[in-house]
């Protein structure tokens, strides 16, 4: 290829989706991806005994498709919930821009079924939540499952294999700038690569490669609230009220200690806690499949908060979190909520003893208490029971608590309507941009920047 018109940094929903939009106008578009393709993308954990710090770029979350190509594939397509594009746009505008990354998605082989369509069974769910102190947020939300995601992926691939050039295994050391005008970027290996326009799009996991060149070139850098809690997993029975009508749950509680805001995030019906490693450190999340089914329900309860001046590291807080409970638990603890409420940690025999069986066996019992902040632990803590009044279970004493989860995206970028930082063409989209927190405003971020970019070229 010469020099291509538009250099996409990540392969994930909103690069891909980026290069979707412009490779269709005919431009000469290359990404650039640290990880792996996607039929190459292979955890050795699952093959052999192999520590994670053996990879230095890991398969789960690097490679195309970025971290969503091994999530459980949601869909959610209201406005409200997964990310923060209604900053820049008005509701209308969003809406149908939702519309059309759906349209693409479904033409890729996501699945028509929707769930959270039931009016009158969701309004008396809603009814019932407001009256247990809860938020139950209005979604709609297309289940693509942990398994059927590759397919979809191979599908977006094969779309774009003869239009865009893809470098797998090519991670991005630096952007270069000149007097503000951007010229392109220069990658681990010191080749330089110009183009007059460039979208960053790493992903969660590259957030922190992200905030430190943000910083660099003084793009402006503000932070959102950091986002820490547990993974909480219940028998699928338990949640099966609110997973029949919704899938995903969306529900918002605020402590009363603290007026923090808790909400439950990534829940997975009949699904299956599994760890993550990102950048060092062990967390946690949770899958769900279209095909396989485990007899428990997992969510995540996630605190969020803002910090006071003059503190302005909230990633770095995140993370010496995740650290602490790493060092406590030689990687993921667990514990259960009836042990953790009598002030004492938990044991394999302890485990052994609840009616709730771990789908994650590779993590340590322990206490909890040990590693979560107590205003965290405190609003979990506090939203457990609010949510048991909804679903009487999911506060028993054999609840099992996993920790700690924490998402790195608390820092966002400075940017116009149409996802331009404060260096002309350079534009910055997705989780790893702060301005998404799913797979549907991350891809819809990358059509913003795709037609702004389309729009000034058929202007020049």
């Amino acid at each position: 290829m010469s020099r291509p018109d538009v250099l996409i940094v990540g392969a994930g929903p909103a690069g891909i989706f980026c290069a979707l939009e412009l490779s269709r106008r005919g431009l000469q578009v290359l990404m650039l991806e640290k990880g792996l393709d996607i039929e190459a993308r292979r955890c050795p954990m699952k093959l052999r005994e192999v520590s994670c710090r053996a990879c230095p770029v890991c398969a789960l979350l690097s490679g195309w498709g970025g971290a969503g190509a091994f999530s459980d594939g949601k869909l959610n397509l209201s406005p409200q919930v997964g990310g923060f594009l209604l900053r820049y746009l008005s509701e209308q505008q969003l809406r149908h821009l939702i519309q059309e990354v759906d349209a693409l998605y479904l033409a890729h082989g996501a699945p028509r079924r929707l769930y959270g369509a039931e009016g009158d069974a969701l309004e008396e769910l809603s009814a019932k939540a407001a009256r247990c102190g809860l938020q139950l947020l209005p979604t709609r939300i297309r289940h693509i499952g942990t398994d059927r995601a590759k397919g979809v992926l191979k599908r977006l691939r094969a779309a774009l294999k003869d239009r865009v050039q893809v470098r797998f295994e090519s991670p991005v050391k630096r952007v270069l700038v000149a007097h503000r005008r951007l010229q392109g970027v220069e990658l681990q290996d010191g080749t330089v690569l110009e183009a007059p326009y460039v979208v960053l799009a790493p992903g969660r996991e590259g957030a922190q490669w992200l905030q430190a060149e943000a910083r660099r070139l003084r793009l402006g850098v503000s932070e959102n609230p950091v986002d820490i809690g547990l993974r909480v997993e219940v028998p699928a029975a338990v949640m099966e009220p609110l997973t029949r009508l919704t899938y995903e749950p969306k529900l918002i509680y605020y402590s009363r200690v603290f007026d923090d805001k808790v909400r439950t995030f990534c829940v997975n019906p009949h699904g299956e806690v599994v760890k993550e490693y990102l950048n060092g450190l062990w967390s946690v999340n949770g899958h769900s499949y279209a095909r396989r089914k485990t007899e428990n329900t997992n969510f995540a309860l996630l605190v969020s908060t803002a910090f006071t001046e003059p503190f302005h590291e909230p990633v770095a807080y995140g993370r010496h979190v995740a650290k602490l409970a790493n060092f406590l638990g030689q990687g993921v603890l667990v514990q259960r909520l009836g042990d953790l409420k009598m002030g004492r940690r938990s044991t394999p025999e302890r485990l052994q003893r609840g009616i709730v069986r771990p789908t994650l066996t590779d993590c340590t019992p322990g206490d909890l208490s040990f590693a979560l902040p107590y205003r965290f632990l405190a609003g979990i803590l506090e939203m457990l029971e609010a949510m048991d009044c909804l679903a009487p279970g999911v506060a028993s004493r054999h609840t099992l608590l996993y920790g700690v989860e924490v998402k790195f995206y608390s820092m966002r970028i400075a940017l116009s309507a149409s996802m331009e930082t404060r260096v002309r063409n350079l534009f910055a989209v997705g989780d790893g941009a702060g301005v998404s927190r799913g797979l549907v405003q991350a891809s819809a971020s990358g059509l913003l920047a795709a037609r702004e970019i389309l729009r000034r070229l058929r202007a020049s």
